[in-house]
């Protein structure tokens, strides 16, 4: 029997592993499934178990308030090397770009342990944009035994830094599998967002380099859109970080159609998203699931990883510059040819099928590789 073990810790990482632990699941007695969570982000992660049922055979329990990258680095590798001495699984699954992966991924490898890297491959080119996710998976790379690249442009990205193509695999990106599964098969929860005859938008801004200053140029973007457009309402799903809250409760707090709630769950969020006529967000997850609904996006980045979105015409970058985010959203909230031609819907990332290859690959290929490992 295969054991696999799957090591997440935040939302983003819960989501999209959330399809492949339900596959390995499937798989019955051809393969043994445990799930080991660092808690890496408590609430948010909680919200997505609890929405894909979701049951942790370890939940390290790690998050501390305002802790540093490095003690939660020390942290998540301590933790996890004890939990892989204890299960002493066949191969280790890490998501993305988070230091949960990074470390988890570090952890397998001290014990002889290959590792399956699910979504890799992406890259800006920028070691410090976004900060640190794009060092974390540039260190997973030489980790990895299994690379599992979710576009054709990841694939390049990965022969670029030397992998052998025996290791590389397109898969697809499991985010489309677990948008699929919600809003086609889960009801839509009422929300009293948008009042009749508003429009919606839909913000989402959290970033590490975005504190501080930049995240005060995208407040003051969206105060002068409310203004200028009455009948738009804005949402925002406002992140607990300190750095976030207090910063959006201050500048958007008392803003007219403006409403800071708090995290939604995966259920809330892509029906809202559905919902909405547009996107303002930096995160990397939305940029996925925005053009598979047809939502065109506005990402709070001068950079992305997923470069394939803007290249279709349905994803922007405009950064944190208060102009510009200004003059793009009115033009998509005036402008009606502007608007469709960004708002079409394009399978850009995946066909929903990307789980069932990386255990399918997975299967097929760690008994060969722990025979060479055993033999080392």
């Amino acid at each position: 029997m295969l054991k696999v073990m799957s090591v997440f810790g935040t939302r983003p990482e819960a989501i999209k592993m959330a399809p492949v632990v339900a596959e390995l699941q499937r798989r019955g007695p051809q393969v043994h499934s445990v799930v080991c969570v660092t808690a890496q982000h408590r609430e948010m992660l909680d919200q997505v178990l609890g929405v894909f049922g979701i049951q942790p055979d370890h939940d390290l329990d790690l998050m501390r308030p305002n802790q540093s990258l490095p003690e939660l680095t020390s942290r998540v590798l301590l933790e996890t090397t004890r939990v892989l001495r204890e299960a002493r699984p066949d191969v280790v699954l890490v998501q993305g770009d988070t230091t949960t992966a990074m470390a988890a991924a570090l952890a397998a490898f001290y014990e002889r342990i290959p590792v399956g890297h699910v979504e890799a491959g992406l890259r800006t080119n920028d070691r410090y944009y976004p900060f640190p996710e794009e060092i974390n998976r540039r260190l997973i790379g030489p980790i990895a035994t299994f690379h599992f690249a979710p576009t054709e442009r990841a694939m390049a990205a990965l022969r670029a830094n030397g992998v052998p193509e025996d290791d590389l695999f397109l898969t697809g990106n499991t985010v489309v599998d677990a948008l699929q599964r919600i809003t086609g098969s889960v009801q839509a929860p009422v929300m009293p967002y948008p009042a009749p005859g508003r429009r919606l938008v839909l913000v989402t801004a959290h970033r590490r380099e975005n504190f501080g200053e930049p995240m005060a140029r995208v407040f003051s973007a969206i105060r002068r859109l409310s203004a200028a457009f009455a009948d738009v309402e804005f949402v925002y799903p406002v992140h607990p970080n300190p750095n976030v809250a207090a910063a959006a409760r201050e500048a958007l707090g008392a803003t007219e159609r403006v409403h800071l709630i708090p995290p939604l769950d995966y259920v809330a969020f892509t029906h809202l998203l559905a919902k909405c006529h547009l996107v303002l967000t930096d995160s990397g997850g939305v940029q996925e699931e925005a053009p598979a609904l047809g939502k065109p996006a506005l990402v709070l980045r001068n950079e992305t990883e997923r470069p394939e979105g803007v290249e279709a015409g349905v994803a922007l970058l405009v950064g944190t510059d208060e102009e510009r985010i200004v003059a793009e959203a009115s033009l998509l909230l005036s402008d009606g040819e502007a608007y469709r031609r960004m708002s079409q819907s394009r399978s850009l990332y995946g066909d929903g099928n990307a789980a069932s290859r990386i255990v399918e690959i997975l299967i097929e290929r760690v008994a060969t590789v722990s025979q060479e490992r055993d033999a080392a």
